[in-house]
């Protein structure tokens, strides 16, 4: 069978995809609903729901970048403040295994956004994970997951990966990605490296990102309590700053690194494009834990020189905004982007 034609940066979205999106939707709000009755305040997020906290941080645009990488926010070098939220994918304890987050939002980008809602925000989110793929092909495979785990009621949904008749119909490969991802060993959120998995647009090219620990961030001895990671943070930038590089690669191939499909490791070079920082700092002081709890982060937070690609994206951007809605009205809260000066005042106030 002849294999179809793609294009560099094209999506190709599936029969039914719409469809599939908002049943993903509506299995995600029952399942918030149903983890959080009235007596449960406050609501916390379907995915990553423990943070071990949020950090200020400075996002360095390089100079001297590559003409062909200089858009939306790379297009100047410049210095941005940036929020960035550390976090676990489901474990209240940090013992458990689990995927790890890193999720960036950078104050003061200037232009409209691609939320109707929040065109006039001055925020970019750009959200990763430590590990540099995702285990969900496309949205008929998510919705599958997300039958499979509403049935599974919290534990392993292995009904999504083995359970069907046919072996050549398991998800083996997904399997397989899944376990390395929860698997990895942790000593600090703050001395791994994340990665975007799914693409976004550079302009009118495809990339992927990642974010790289400088060697200089020591890695701490591991004494394994619940609170484990926040508390290797906490000694961190009590003492010292941290920082990572902020790499992109570009799709240069779109059969071999395709939009379509994340459980596809890109093997294009990284290029550097900037530097994060994190001076040392206090983060855990009860306001700036409610701070971070209240924020919100959406790849779809973004310029549309950034628009996030590919499948597992688009669902995200309908099934994000709903929970995020639903989570804030729930807790009392209005959805609105912080500005950077509500941000850096709290900090401020309480360094």
């Amino acid at each position: 069978m002849q294999l179809k034609k793609l294009e560099l940066g094209k999506e190709y979205p599936i029969t039914g995809e719409i469809a599939g999106i908002k049943e993903i939707e509506q299995i995600s709000i029952d399942a918030l609903k149903q983890s959080f009755p009235d007596n449960i305040r406050p609501v916390l997020r379907d995915a990553h729901p423990k943070h071990h906290g949020c950090v200020r941080a400075e996002f360095i645009i390089d100079e001297g970048i590559p003409q062909e990488l200089k858009a939306g926010i790379f297009k100047h070098p410049r210095t941005f403040t940036a929020a960035i939220r550390f976090s676990n994918n489901k474990a209240v304890d940090d013992t458990k295994k689990d995927v790890r987050g890193m999720a960036i939002k950078l104050f003061g980008v200037e232009g409209e956004k691609l939320l109707e809602r929040q065109k006039q925000e001055k925020t970019q989110d750009l959200l990763l994970i430590n590990h540099p793929v995702f285990f969900i092909k496309d949205v008929q495979d998510y919705v599958e997951f997300f039958r499979a785990r509403q049935l599974a009621k919290g534990n392993l949904p292995l009904k999504f990966f083995f359970l069907n008749p046919n072996p050549f119909k398991w998800h083996l490969r997904e399997f397989i990605i899944g376990m390395v991802m929860l698997n990895k060993k942790v000593n600090s959120p703050l001395v791994i490296q994340y990665w975007s998995s799914t693409p976004y647009k550079l302009g009118d090219r495809a990339i992927k990102f990642t974010a790289v620990p400088s060697s200089q961030n020591p890695t701490p001895a591991v004494i394994q309590t619940p609170d484990y990671l926040r508390q290797a943070m906490i000694e961190h930038l009590n003492h010292q700053d941290a920082s990572f590089d902020f790499l992109i690669q570009l799709q240069t191939d779109p059969q071999k690194m395709p939009i379509e499909d994340p459980r596809i490791e890109w093997k294009s070079p990284f290029q550097k494009v900037a530097t994060i920082k994190i001076p040392r700092q206090q983060f855990t002081v009860p306001q700036q834990m409610e701070f971070c709890e209240n924020l919100s982060f959406t790849p779809w937070h973004s310029l549309p020189e950034h628009q996030p690609l590919g499948g597992v994206n688009r669902a995200r951007k309908q099934v994000y905004e709903a929970l995020a809605e639903l989570r804030h009205n729930l807790n009392n809260i209005v959805v609105k982007e912080p500005t950077e000066e509500d941000f850096l005042t709290l900090w401020n106030k309480l360094m």
